[in-house]
């Protein structure tokens, strides 16, 4: 399956002169790591996390990036600034930002395509309401989700991207999918990018979950076939509950 890929997404949290300790504080905690460890943190706190990753194991992702080169978007952000930067990994389309800000399937295609086209990491995220689930639309909802955010995107490129299940109704609630539910979407995810691709293709894709997985519930959850990683919240804050997740994923 997909490499091993266990993301912080720090979210509004820590401040820039916060930053250059706490990613060595991750460093240390996480040495010996045998999955990728990528620390998703803040514009603001970018410069300083590079400069702190530099010459480790730690890589740099940011929260979000605009799918235009430069422009009259005052707040944005560039797919080149981020490059600028030594940025590896974006995250793109959280529901957080898909609830708050505006983002649509459309703007998640065209950041995901920008991203890709500057060398970035793109991290895609897809996820049902509760209403959907109980509804029983999941998989049906994902996949609107996926075919929009990859159309046009040739299979080489697509394997690039690394694609983040987070039900939204299990982020930042304490509620979490249980194992089997999240690899039941994990694996459907991959039978829809085999569809889309082929199996071969389908196998090379990283998929990660995310919602509320924490030290206590990562083993579980990441030792299910179709889930490659997660997509860190909240644990991502503090190290020493970081370190097991990804001391998990093996």
């Amino acid at each position: 399956m997909g490499k091993y890929i266990i993301a912080g997404n720090w979210k509004m949290n820590k401040l820039p002169s916060e930053t250059y300790d706490y990613i060595k504080e991750v460093e240390k905690a996480t040495m010996g790591a045998e999955c990728e460890v990528v620390c998703c943190t803040p514009y603001v706190c970018l410069s300083e996390a590079v400069r702190a990753a530099k010459g480790t194991h730690i890589k740099i992702g940011a929260e979000n990036l605009h799918f235009k080169d430069s422009g009259a978007y005052t707040g944005e952000v560039s797919a080149d600034m981020l490059c600028d930067l030594g940025v590896d990994y974006v995250i793109i389309g959280h529901s957080e930002r898909r609830e708050y800000f505006a983002e649509t399937d459309e703007t998640v295609n065209a950041k995901t395509i920008k991203a890709l086209e500057k060398g970035l990491i793109p991290i895609v995220c897809v996820g049902e309401s509760l209403e959907q689930r109980q509804a029983g639309i999941t998989m049906d909802f994902i996949a609107i989700q996926i075919k929009k955010a990859f159309a046009g995107i040739s299979a080489e490129d697509a394997k690039k991207v690394v694609i983040a299940y987070e039900p939204i109704w299990a982020i930042g609630t304490g509620k979490t999918a249980t194992a089997d539910q999240a690899e039941e979407v994990c694996k459907g995810i991959r039978e829809i990018l085999a569809g889309l691709y082929c199996e071969k293709c389908a196998k090379e894709f990283t998929i990660q979950y995310g919602g509320s997985m924490n030290d206590q519930n990562a083993a579980e959850l990441l030792a299910k076939p179709n889930i490659d990683g997660g997509l860190i919240g909240g644990a991502s804050l503090v190290a020493a509950k970081f370190a097991p997740i990804v001391a998990a994923a093996k």
